[in-house]
């Protein structure tokens, strides 16, 4: 027996990373999954984002743990789209428990400077409205499945204890739409209360996964120490794993954590509340 046995969970940014990590975690408690990640390149990041064959893979490793998959190829800034596919997935599985708005990106380090306004509109777009719109595609599901169930947004340390950004702007988005995510929790999270739906916020330090291991960004904490120390981990660890932030989303959409909602689950290793 599972914790999620029966659930089905909706993710976002699942072909890998932590929405990979998630997907593959609660699948193993027994959840199917219904998933989106847009499996192409914002201009405005520098490194690799994920591909359609990310997506399959993810697919595969869902279904040899025995559960069930629906993943789609798409922007979280489309709320058609989001619709559209929590609508197919819940005709699909038959009900909606788990929300796990995880998709983000880094917009950092541009040159031209005067890239500065897209890298802006970009990462408001992908991680704040698209917050909103996987709210909005979402809760009218889980409303009317009258079962409650959970709702997690992913935020970072970065939404609690500010970073510093570079004059070329894109940074600013990240910090700014990762402390914005934790406003809308904590408005929905008052909102959903009396349907048994709990919202909280999960706060990671950096994570081991593409957005982080990669050529750029060494470089890029490399032009900017003064970035790369208000980073830093108090614990002796550089980065944490997926699987770190994975079981504390698990806490918070299974019946351990019934009477956990508007919060902010922090798993930093220190940064925000030990680290200079």
């Amino acid at each position: 027996m599972g914790k999620l046995d029966g659930k089905v969970a909706f993710i976002t940014g699942v072909a890998r990373g932590q929405g990979r990590s998630h997907a593959l975690a609660l699948a193993e408690e027994g959840a199917d999954i219904i998933g989106v990640d847009i499996c192409a390149q914002v201009d405005t990041v520098n490194y690799p984002m994920s591909t359609p064959d990310d997506l399959a893979e993810t697919v595969k490793l869902v279904e040899d743990r025995g559960r069930r998959i629906i993943a789609r190829l798409g922007d979280v800034r489309d709320l058609v789209l989001l619709r559209d596919v929590v609508a197919e997935g819940v005709a699909d599985l038959g009900r909606l428990d788990i929300v796990l708005a995880n998709a983000g990106i880094m917009t950092h380090g541009l040159d031209p400077a005067d890239r500065s306004v897209q890298a802006w509109d970009d990462g408001i777009g992908v991680i704040l409205t698209g917050t909103w719109n996987t709210l909005q595609a979402t809760v009218p599901a889980l409303v009317e499945g009258g079962r409650g169930g959970s709702i997690v947004i992913t935020s970072s340390s970065a939404g609690i204890k500010a970073g510093w950004t570079d004059t070329h702007g894109g940074f600013d988005s990240y910090i700014a739409a990762k402390f914005a995510v934790v406003g809308l929790m904590r408005a929905y999270a008052g909102r959903l209360a009396e349907h048994s739906i709990r919202v909280n916020t999960v706060h990671p330090t950096g994570v081991a996964t593409p957005m982080v291991v990669n050529e750029f960004f060494s470089a890029y904490m490399q032009r900017y120490p003064h970035i790369a120390g208000r980073s830093q981990n108090a614990l002796p660890v550089p980065v944490i794993e997926p699987i770190d932030i994975s079981r504390a989303v698990l806490y918070l959409v299974s019946d351990d954590g019934r009477y956990v909602t508007g919060t902010t689950h922090v798993v930093d290793a220190g940064m925000t509340s030990v680290a200079s």
